[in-house]
């Protein structure tokens, strides 16, 4: 572990490293984040399905967490051991199981209440209503909580942790604004497209206020390409959502066998007379059984031509088919111990055969990390995200009941906004809303004077308004799912969830 890869911002007595053995360094880091309170409420942050309409055994963004932080551990063991044919790269760009396991653990701070759908309605509401040109980001958004928003007892913001452990956090290491004219018009990293009159930055990192301290913590790493380390996290964290996801939609009931199989063996039936299809016929509410796997396999060929094959999708449809459709969905979950065994056993299976699939990527593909997963088992991935999607966040009653969330959202952050600048009123703003209001305003004052290359400055003028707009963000993206509901309906006039929201305010 080099010096630069262990540094911190702040200096620290030897008092506080005194964790002994192997990783000392990146195990404070893992510690901190685990004893975090912003690690403990990702308990109660949806992560597909809300834990009150399924049940206790459905993932939350806590469980979500710790089971990426055991496949990125197995990885990354795995990368580093004698044997293995990936070992002087691991050596050459430093793979530590326990840095790794810090920013696996991390990597989803920044989620707000009710998953993406929250997400989503806090990037609309702060870019167009309150006038945050980088809206919000999760991923930036844990950035920003692990640099900023979190405390230890020495710094004065933020968790103090090692470069290499923040670099291995920044699965989008670049801010809204980056600049990609240097790819000409070549291929661009994940999180990134071409669009009709610029680039679309769907993804990124970290917000204007945490630009410097992302390009201190990657000083000499290529621009945006992710660290080993936290390409292991990336991987991992597919996998954990293309498997676990599964899982609880099988638990849930919410996967239908019937139409699942449909699909499928439309596909496999039917592949050649899909294809002369056009997209707009594809993309149609009456277009026939496998037209959803088929667009799927020309978006892949679209967007990642690097690694997108015919021969590998159809394979990887195949096997999806023979051991989800036909296997796993062919039993109805009934709670019974075979059917958590059978379960187990599927779960147990798909993680070791895509632990095992991790290989070194194409020297200087810049749609992937350093390491990758081989052409097989990177599309049989892409299938079963495809299963969650279609057949999951499709359907027509969740988006009712998202639609229901997004007013949730909207009316606390509308609700607190106004709050915060009623000239009348204020000084009786939540104590923890008015220090968020006051790092963010600090922090864009310290932008005017900092001029870091490549981000916006704020004009004078605007400083407290940019401020009091990310300190709400920042206030709102840290509740639970019921402290959202909590807040929204108390600042609508509803006392019905009152006393379960005062103290956590």
């Amino acid at each position: 572990m080099s010096t630069e890869r262990g540094s911190r911002l702040v200096a620290e007595p030897q008092s506080s490293l005194q964790i002994t053995g192997e990783h000392s360094e990146f195990r404070l880091d893992l510690e901190r984040i685990r004893f975090s309170p912003y690690f403990s409420r990702l308990s109660a942050v949806t992560q597909v399905i809300a834990q009150p309409g399924a049940g206790p055994l459905v993932q939350n963004r806590l469980t979500h967490s710790i089971k990426v932080t055991a496949v990125a551990r197995a990885i990354a063991v795995g990368l580093t051991d004698a044997a293995s044919p990936s070992r002087d790269l691991a050596a050459a760009h430093g793979c530590d199981a326990v840095a790794v396991q810090a920013a696996a653990s991390a990597h989803d701070l920044g989620h707000p209440p009710f998953g993406h759908l929250g997400e989503r309605v806090l990037d609309r509401l702060a870019r167009e209503e309150l006038g945050l040109s980088d809206g919000f980001e999760g991923n930036a958004q844990t950035y920003r909580i692990i640099t900023a928003l979190d405390v230890s007892a020495i710094a004065p913001h933020g968790l103090n942790l090692t470069a290499a452990v923040r670099t291995a956090v920044a699965k989008y290491p670049w801010t809204r604004f980056v600049d990609v004219s240097s790819l000409g018009g070549g291929s661009l990293p994940r999180g990134l497209r071409r669009v009709s009159g610029g680039v679309d930055v769907g993804k990124f990192s970290a917000y204007d206020l945490d630009a410097a301290d992302l390009a201190s913590a990657r000083d000499g790493l290529p621009p945006l390409m992710q660290s080993l380390e936290c390409s292991v996290m990336d991987i991992a964290d597919d996998i954990a959502y293309s498997i676990h996801d599964v899982d609880d939609f099988y638990r849930a009931g919410l996967l239908s066998q019937g139409s699942v199989a449909r699909e499928f063996r439309g596909f496999i039936e039917d592949g050649a007379s899909l294809r002369d299809l056009d997209d707009d016929a594809i993309g149609a509410r009456s277009a026939p059984p496998g037209a959803g796997l088929e667009g799927l396999r020309r978006k892949l060929h679209r967007s990642d031509a690097w690694i997108a094959s015919d021969e590998a999708f159809a394979e990887a449809v195949d096997v999806v088919a023979d051991d989800l459709v036909d296997g796993l969905l062919s039993i109805p979950f009934d709670g019974s111990i075979a059917a958590e065994r059978a379960l187990s056993s599927f779960t147990y299976r798909w993680i070791n055969h895509l632990q095992d699939s991790v290989v070194p990527a194409p020297a200087d593909e810049i749609r992937t990390g350093l390491v990758t997963l081989d052409a097989l088992a990177w599309h049989q991935v892409e299938v079963l995200k495809f299963v969650h999607r279609h057949f999951i966040l499709d359907r027509s009653d969740i988006a009712m009941y998202q639609r229901g969330l997004s007013r949730v959202i909207t009316r606390a952050v509308k609700g607190l906004t106004a709050w915060v600048t009623d000239d009348y009123d204020r000084h009786r703003v939540p104590q923890r809303l008015r220090e968020l209001v006051d790092l963010a305003t600090e922090g864009y004052a310290l932008l005017r004077v900092a001029k870091p290359e490549g981000v916006p400055v704020p004009d004078a003028s605007e400083v407290h308004r940019l401020g009091v707009a990310r300190g709400v963000i920042d206030y709102v993206a840290s509740l639970s799912d019921d402290q959202a509901l909590g807040v929204s309906e108390a600042i609508d006039g509803r006392p019905d969830r009152l006393w379960d929201i005062g103290q956590n305010l």
